[in-house]
C-alpha cells in the first residue's frame, strides 16, 4: 500500500513531488523519500516517519549544501517520490525508497511485493551487486542495472520479465534525464498528462491539482514517460493504443478514488489489502514464513493454550481465527471480549499465548487486556495495522496486517486482513506442531494465495445482486442473522455492519440457538440473513433455514458456488467463489458489507461517519 509519484517536465519538481506525496500519505507513512536528477547526477533525500520528517530532512540537506540539489546550475525537473508502508525490512532510512543501483545512476520506487526477491538477490549478489537495504524493492534497481545498455525502457522490460509478484514501479537513469519508465503488475498506476510535463502516480489525487488529463495503465503494461507524454507497450514491447480521459471529480472525490464514499473505496481495496498481508509470508507452497513475529519456534510448538482478546470487528476476526487454529493446530483457543477480560482474574500460565487484535494498536480495552496477560506471566502477541502503536510496545511479539489507512469508521479491509493473519498464524503453528499433513498444508496455502483474486471476483459479482436485495429490504425495522460454526463470526460481523451504518436493530445468533428465543421475533416482515456456505454443519444450517421459512420470514442466503441445496430453501441466494470451507469467511463477509452499505445509502445515511461512533476507541 505504498504511494508513488513521478514527474518529468520543465518545472522545478521537488515541491510537486512533495505535494503529490501529501495526497498519497494515506497509503503509507512509515518513511518517505524523494530522488531527482540534477546536472546529470541523482540526488536523494529519505527520512523515517511521515512527510513532516522528510521536509525537515530536505531543509537540512539544502542548508548543509549536501548533494546535487543545493549545487545544481538549474532546478531539477525530473524525479521520483515515495511514501512507504513497510513490508520487507524494518522501518529505517536505509529501507526507505527510492532505492538505487551499485553506481547510483538508477533509482526506483515500488509499490507491492516482489515474491521471488530472495532468489534474485542471491543471483545478483553472486554477480557482484552490493545491496544497501533489506527490502525486496531494491533488487529491481539492480536488475535494471544488469540489463541497461543505454536504453532504460528495454532494461525495465527485461527486468520486468524476471519478476514475480504484484507490484508497480517507476525507474529513472541519470544518463537519460528526461525519461521515466514504469511497469505495472496488478498494483495501481496512472499517468497525468500536462503541457510539456507528465506525471505518474499510484492514484490520481497525487497530480489532480496540476492536470485532469489522465491515462490509465493496465496490468502487464510498461510506459515510457517524457515531457511530451506517455508511450505504452505490453510486456513484449508491442505498442498499446490508449486514449486519455478527462477527470471531472472534485478533490474530495479524488481522495476517494472516484468512489462515492471511503467505505466503498475500502471495500474495493480488500483484494490488495489481503495480498499485501499474505503474499511474502507464503514464499512457497509448503511453508508459512512468520519469522518477523519473533516468537521462538520451540515456544509455538509447545504452546498449551491460546487466548484471543479483542473488541468489535477485531473480536469477530479472532473468532474466525479460533476455529482455524483449533482445526489445524489442535491447540485449545479461548476467545474473550477485551472489555470483559480486563476485569476478570484470569488463570494464566507461562505456556499460554494471549493474542490481542487491534487495528489501530491503540484500543484502550484491548491494551489493558494485553497488559493484564503479561503481568500474569503469559506471552502476548499483538495483531495490528499500525507500526509504532502502543500495542507493539505492550507485547512480546507483533504480526502486522497491511491493510493501509482505513478512513471509513465501519471496518471492512481491516476485518479481512485480520482474518488473513489469523489463517497464517494457524497454519504456521500447525506446521510446527506437525498436526497437519503436508498435502493439506500445500492445498491450504495454494487456496490462500488465490483469495485476493476471489475477493475481487466476489465484489464484482455480488454488488448488483446485493443492490436489488437492499432495495427490497431497506425499510425493514429488524434483521436477524444466522450462522453456525465458522459462519457464525461472519454473521456477527455482517450484523454489526448493518447496525453501525444503517441504525436498523439487528441480531446475530448461532442458528442452533434460534429456538431458544429469537424465533419469537420472526414474521413475514423479517429478513433473515443466513451464512450457509460449505461446511461440516451445512445440513444443520439448512434445517434451521427451513424452520425460518416456515414462519414466513424472507431468507437471504450466502452460499458456496453451485450449491443447489441452499437455493431450494432461500428466497434470494448470493454465491461466493469456491474455496476451502475454512477459508470461506473471508469471502462470505463481503456480500454482507455490501448489503449494509447499500441499505444505509438507500436511507440517505453517511456511511463514513455513522453517528456516535469513532474509528479508534482510545477510552474505556
Amino acid at each position: 500500500m505504498c504511494g508513488i509519484v513521478g514527474y518529468v517536465g520543465d518545472r522545478p519538481c521537488r515541491d510537486l513531488l512533495i505535494a503529490g506525496l501529501e495526497k498519497l500519505e494515506y497509503r503509507g507513512y512509515d518513511s518517505a523519500g524523494v530522488s531527482v536528477i540534477s546536472d546529470g547526477e541523482i540526488d536523494s533525500v529519505r527520512a523515517v516517519g511521515n512527510l513532516a520528517n522528510l521536509r525537515a530532512a530536505m531543509r537540512e540537506h539544502s542548508a548543509n549544501g549536501s548533494g546535487n540539489v543545493a549545487l545544481a546550475t538549474a532546478p531539477a525537473t525530473i524525479g521520483l517520490g515515495h511514501t512507504r508502508w513497510a513490508t520487507h525490512g524494518r522501518v529505517t532510512e536505509e529501507n526507505a525508497h527510492p532505492h538505487g543501483d551499485c553506481g547510483d545512476k538508477i533509482h526506483i520506487v515500488l509499490n507491492g511485493i516482489v515474491e521471488n526477491h530472495s532468489e534474485l538477490r542471491k543471483e545478483l549478489a553472486d554477480d557482484g551487486h552490493v545491496f544497501s537495504s533489506e527490502t525486496d524493492a531494491e533488487i529491481v534497481s539492480h536488475l535494471i542495472e544488469r540489463h541497461f545498455d543505454g536504453d532504460l525502457t528495454k532494461a525495465v522490460r527485461d527486468a520486468f520479465g524476471e519478476l514475480r509478484g504484484h507490484y508497480a514501479f517507476v525507474a529513472m537513469h541519470s544518463d537519460q534525464p528526461d525519461v521515466l519508465v514504469a511497469a505495472r503488475k496488478e498494483c495501481p498506476l496512472v499517468i497525468g498528462l500536462g503541457e510539456h510535463e507528465t506525471f505518474v502516480a499510484s492514484a490520481i489525487p497525487a497530480f489532480l491539482r496540476e492536470t485532469r488529463r489522465v491515462m490509465e495503465i493496465d496490468n502487464d503494461e510498461l510506459v515510457t514517460i517524457t515531457p511530451g507524454g506517455a508511450v505504452i507497450t505490453d510486456a513484449e514491447g508491442n505498442p498499446v493504443e490508449r486514449g486519455e480521459q478527462e477527470i471531472t471529480w472534485d478533490e474530495d472525490a479524488a481522495e476517494k478514488g472516484g468512489y462515492e464514499t471511503f467505505m466503498m473505496k475500502e471495500i474495493h481495496e480488500q483484494p490488495d489489502a489481503v495480498a499485501e498481508t499474505i503474499t511474502d509470508r507464503l514464499p512457497s507452497l509448503d511453508s508459512v514464513d512468520l519469522s518477523e513475529m519473533e516468537l521462538d519456534d520451540e515456544y509455538l510448538r509447545n504452546v498449551d493454550r491460546i487466548v484471543i482478546v479483542a473488541c468489535g470487528t477485531s473480536y469477530h476476526a479472532g473468532l474466525v481465527g479460533r476455529y482455524a487454529i483449533e482445526q489445524w493446530a489442535r491447540v485449545p483457543v479461548e476467545m474473550d471480549v477485551a472489555s470483559e477480560y480486563r476485569y476478570r482474574d484470569p488463570v494464566l500460565r507461562p505456556n499460554d499465548l494471549v493474542i490481542g487484535i487491534t487495528q489501530s494498536g491503540e484500543t484502550a480495552d484491548t491494551l489493558a487486556a494485553m497488559r493484564l496477560a503479561r503481568e500474569g506471566g503469559a506471552k502476548v502477541l499483538a495483531v495490528t495495522n499500525v507500526m509504532g502503536s502502543q500495542a507493539t510496545r505492550d507485547s512480546d511479539a507483533v504480526l502486522f496486517t497491511r491493510a493501509g489507512l482505513e478512513i471509513g469508521v465501519a471496518a471492512t479491509k481491516t476485518f479481512v486482513s485480520q482474518v488473513a493473519v489469523m489463517y497464517l498464524l494457524g497454519l504456521r503453528i500447525a506446521e510446527l506442531r506437525g498436526t497437519i499433513p503436508d498435502e493439506r498444508l500445500t492445498e491450504l496455502i495454494a487456496e490462500l494465495k488465490h483469495i485476493p483474486s476471489k475477493i475481487e471476483e466476489t465484489i464484482e459479482v455480488a454488488d448488483q445482486q446485493v443492490q436489488a436485495i437492499a432495495r427490497t429490504h431497506h425499510k425493514r425495522r429488524f434483521f436477524l442473522y444466522l450462522g453456525r460454526h465458522i459462519g457464525l463470526p461472519v454473521c456477527l460481523e455482517g450484523a454489526l455492519k448493518l447496525k453501525e451504518i444503517s441504525y436498523i436493530p439487528t441480531d446475530a445468533y448461532a442458528a442452533g440457538e434460534m429456538k431458544h428465543g429469537p424465533i419469537a421475533l420472526l414474521d413475514e416482515d423479517t429478513p433473515v440473513v443466513c451464512v450457509a456456505t460449505e461446511s461440516p454443519v451445512l445440513e444443520k444450517m439448512l434445517s434451521n433455514m427451513q424452520e425460518v421459512s416456515a414462519r414466513g420470514a424472507d431468507v437471504v442466503a450466502i452460499a458456496s458456488a453451485g450449491s443447489e441445496q441452499v437455493a431450494e430453501v432461500a428466497n434470494q441466494t448470493l454465491y461466493i467463489p469456491d474455496t476451502d470451507w475454512i477459508l470461506e469467511p473471508i469471502l462470505a463477509v463481503i456480500p454482507l458489507q455490501l448489503l449494509a452499505y447499500h441499505i444505509a445509502r438507500l436511507n440517505d445515511l453517511n456511511v463514513d461517519q455513522p453517528r456516535n461512533l469513532a474509528k479508534t476507541v482510545t477510552v474505556e
